[in-house]
């Protein structure tokens, strides 16, 4: 094998390997991406029930208070 020959299998590894570094790169950031959007809805749907629950004690307030007051 000649010098060319080395080079350019050489210059074809590396090729191969910048393009396996970026499709890793571009697998990870769409996990994370994911991720982030999974704890978003998280967070939606946990504010959610905290403000159900919130109005749910604010009724039973109100419903004990004008129990009271009659």
């Amino acid at each position: 094998m000649t010098m060319q020959d080395k080079a350019r299998e050489l210059l074809v590894q590396d090729r191969q390997y910048q393009e396996h570094v970026q499709e890793t790169m571009r697998n990870r950031a769409a996990e994370e991406e994911n991720l982030i959007e999974q704890t978003q809805e998280q967070a939606r749907e946990l504010l959610i029930q905290e403000r159900l629950h919130d109005d749910h004690l604010h009724e039973a307030m109100l419903s004990r208070a004008s129990e009271q007051i009659s």
